[in-house]
């Protein structure tokens, strides 16, 4: 029988009864004897053992960003992996990826990894290496075929998730960057419960500048606030064109409700920057090689760096104001 068909606590039952939403219920020494000891005993399901489970795997994981986007084709995927190249610029920083998009997996091919298997080891899956700081984990290591399609329904995508989490060897990261697939469904609550207890620094919206995108972003940072889930803040792509040989921008997706800029002043969240539309991302993403690296001149490349530095500066000053406050607990103990 189901919690929630449970009969009241009957008249007769005495004054120290737990309560039917006890968890206590049917359990403590006052429900001896009482009618609806049988049904209070029966309890309701506890929190999911995987999240201290996650907790202590990922304790050894210094930052956790997750990219989101509320429309798909807005370059989400894109800016995870080159989020991920920018940060693995320091040689001093282990850097690692999950990819959470469990349907449209385009991680493993967008930062050169086609192909790549995953290997169990005696402390858990080993996740792939681009370069020696920089790692990733996908379901797309886990298919068969390039063109396998993953026909899952919500209960087992949740379990992959799951999976990755807890028993991927992550070792030592300074960050984990998650990319998940578009939209508020299945795998966003999964990865927001699972990382509940694990001190998430944020997430980062991806958008573009047409109204059509925002909306669904609008969305996506409502989702943020129900689930408890901090923004790092917005970042508009495909924010005009530039010419790869004069490098004169011009604008492909006009803004014409004002952008992303106008929608983070309204909502009064960080807006982290813009990135030009550049016809040698796209290459560069379909030849698995990093932007910044072979064209770390370009416009779109400066871009990136100033808003990989932005997110860098947040984190740091999330991770001191972290330490300050354990220190305070501390001295106050």
């Amino acid at each position: 029988m189901k919690r929630s068909k449970m009969a009241d606590v009957p008249s007769n039952a005495p004054q120290s009864c737990p309560g039917t939403s006890s968890k206590d219920a049917g359990k403590a020494s006052a429900c001896g004897g009482c009618p609806n000891q049988s049904i209070c005993s029966i309890a309701a399901p506890g929190p999911d053992p995987a999240i201290l489970q996650i907790k202590e795997k990922l304790s050894t994981v210094k930052h956790k960003i997750i990219v989101l986007s509320g429309k798909g084709g807005v370059g989400k995927s894109t800016f995870t992996a080159h989020l991920a190249h920018g940060l693995a610029a320091d040689p001093n920083k282990q850097v690692a990826v999950l990819d959470i998009d469990i349907c449209g997996p385009s991680i493993p091919r967008i930062m050169g990894l086609e192909g790549e298997q995953v290997h169990q080891s005696g402390s858990g899956w080993s996740p792939v290496y681009v370069k020696d700081n920089l790692c990733v984990m996908s379901i797309g290591f886990l298919l068969g075929s390039l063109d396998d399609a993953v026909i899952w329904r919500g209960p087992k995508k949740n379990g992959m998730i799951k999976q990755f989490l807890r028993d991927v060897d992550w070792g030592q990261v300074d960050y984990l960057v998650v990319d998940t697939p578009p939209g508020t469904s299945d795998e966003h609550l999964s990865v927001v419960q699972y990382l509940s207890e694990t001190n998430v620094d944020g997430a980062i919206m991806i958008t573009t500048p047409q109204e059509v995108s925002l909306q669904d972003v609008r969305k996506e940072i409502t989702f943020c606030q129900k689930v408890k889930l901090p923004l790092l803040g917005v970042v508009e792509n495909m924010s005009g064109f530039v010419c790869p040989k004069c490098t004169k921008q011009s604008e492909i997706f006009p803004p014409t409700t004002g952008g992303a800029v106008k929608m983070t002043e309204s909502l009064n969240i960080p807006f982290l920057g813009k990135l030009p539309l550049d016809p040698r991302i796209g290459q560069c993403c379909d030849e698995g090689k990093s932007f910044l690296e072979e064209i770390p001149d370009s416009p779109a490349s400066k871009a990136f760096t100033e808003i990989i530095h932005k997110i860098t500066e947040t984190c740091n000053k999330l991770s001191k104001g972290k330490e300050s406050e354990t220190g305070e607990q501390m001295d106050t103990s």
